[in-house]
């Protein structure tokens, strides 16, 4: 059987036709051939928050050029390397001493947190908890897309495959923090905040505490919900609940960390929100980790967990092919170093929070608009029907997509993403590369909000709004 017509033969996202395809970069702009027509765009998203350095930039170009001379091959089994290591040393020297000990390096953000899952159950079978088989995320969560990862998460994605996801009982879903919709009008944030914490802890009591083996957050929540920031007690009365019953605290800082929303021209979004006693014991980066030029994620291990494996079995169960490869490590050290050395992470918690300021100010009176939020070099907007009461458009409707294709045509990448409201509502997320000054702030903000004004035209004209 053939396929007559074909437009494509990549099969992923939309199968039946040609994506736009990438041609190029230069520091925050590509250039995308969309129908055969080449255009320039600002990289307002830079993919899926990947970007660090810029696009085309010739110092990455020569380090991943002599990289290619100077790495080989090895199974992490039984050959390291010394690349990995050096990576692995970089990571925990430059996040507060004592948070981390070690590391462990794979491909993906969705591999991260698969190997994270792993690597806490053998933290308690090394305690001999053996119980201890009980995850708790959050609902409007996402982890990734293996089967591990899209358990512990929760959205339109996970729903599609929870006929063959680990079961709901082993993967249980605490509520969300979302202060825009769940915060009680009759409550503080405090109260509110204690509500969220004291729904926790009856659900590990109700549960049994000896079989809870984590309690997995996103520091900064990306696509399922659009970075709302935790508010002040929140982190660490999770913290502090993970101590009182023997459960590890993992944060998953895949899109939000390494340096995308580091208040102290460091490495993790956390410290804007915990001290360094108060961190997790297991988290899990990736993205702006090799800043587009090679495919990275890994796990970072606290020393308490650590010292429980030299106490016990003192090894790792399993390995990925090319996890901690060579190539890869050497590449994401140097691009690291290179970040460190311009200054950039304290660049873009910078320039990232101008953006979210000029956002709110631009966006104040759009009837659109429900909520601007974010912090350091990640923010989104979220779209209402009706800002007073904070109705959300019909899911059919898919407006976020609808504003990403007119940012797209009006020069900007941004990505839109569906039902941070539960089963409804839309946001559009932004986050620029570390190099972004503040003339490309204004751009940006001028781009975005006449799209957001394209798009209230276009919505009045067909009687949505």
């Amino acid at each position: 059987m053939t396929v007559e017509d074909q437009k494509s033969y990549v099969f992923q996202a939309k199968i039946d036709e040609q994506l736009p395809n990438v041609l190029s970069g230069n520091g925050i702009k590509i250039q995308v051939e969309k129908d055969g027509k080449v255009t320039e765009l600002i990289d307002a998203m830079t993919g899926a928050a990947v970007g660090a350095l810029g696009w085309g930039d010739p110092e990455v170009h020569k380090i991943m050029s002599e990289a290619a001379t100077v790495t080989s091959y090895s199974y992490p089994a039984y050959i390291g390397n010394k690349h990995a290591e050096a990576l692995a040393k970089f990571y925990i020297d430059n996040s507060p001493k004592g948070a981390f000990a070690g590391a462990l390096w794979c491909g993906s953000g969705s591999e991260s947190n698969e190997n994270a899952l792993k690597l806490v159950r053998q933290y308690h079978l090394e305690k001999g908890n053996i119980k201890k088989t009980k995850f708790i995320s959050r609902t409007t969560s996402y982890h990734g897309f293996t089967i591990g990862a899209l358990s512990i998460s929760s959205n339109t994605r996970a729903k599609n495959f929870k006929d063959i996801l680990l079961p709901e009982s082993q993967c249980l879903k605490m509520p969300v923090c979302y202060e825009y919709r769940n915060k009680k009008k009759t409550e503080s944030t405090a109260e509110y905040v204690q509500r969220l914490l004291d729904n926790l802890e009856e659900m590990i009591l109700a549960e049994d505490p000896d079989t809870i083996a984590a309690v997995i957050v996103e520091t900064l929540p990306g696509s399922s919900l659009g970075t709302a920031p935790p508010p002040a007690g929140y982190l660490p009365g999770i913290r502090a609940l993970c101590n009182k019953y023997d459960v590890l605290f993992m944060l998953d800082e895949v899109m939000c960390g390494t340096g995308r929303c580091n208040p102290n021209g460091g490495l993790n979004c956390w410290e804007n929100f915990l001290t360094v006693e108060q961190g997790p014991d297991i988290q899990t980066v990736g993205k702006t980790l090799g800043s587009g030029y090679v495919s990275i994620a890994g796990i970072l291990i606290s020393p308490k967990v650590r010292n429980t494996f030299l106490k016990g079995s003192g090894k790792v169960f399993g390995a990925h092919t090319y996890s901690g490869h060579a190539f890869n490590c050497l590449v994401a050290l140097k691009v690291q170093e290179r970040i460190k050395e311009l200054k950039l992470t304290s660049n873009i918690f910078k320039m990232g929070n101008l953006l979210g300021e000029k956002l709110t100010e631009s966006l104040k009176d759009s009837p659109l608009v429900g909520d601007v939020r974010g912090i350091g070099g990640f923010w989104s907007v979220e779209l209402v029907k009706n800002k007073d009461t904070k109705e959300s458009f019909p899911l059919p409707l898919d407006v976020c997509h609808h504003l990403q294709d007119i940012c797209f045509d009006n020069g900007l990448t941004v990505m839109g993403n569906q039902c941070c409201n539960v089963d409804s509502g839309d946001h559009v997320s932004l986050a620029p590369s570390f190099i972004i000054t503040e003339e490309n702030v204004e751009q940006i903000v001028q781009i975005f909000t006449k799209s957001v004004n394209d798009l209230q035209k276009e919505l009045i004209a067909s009687g949505d709004f």
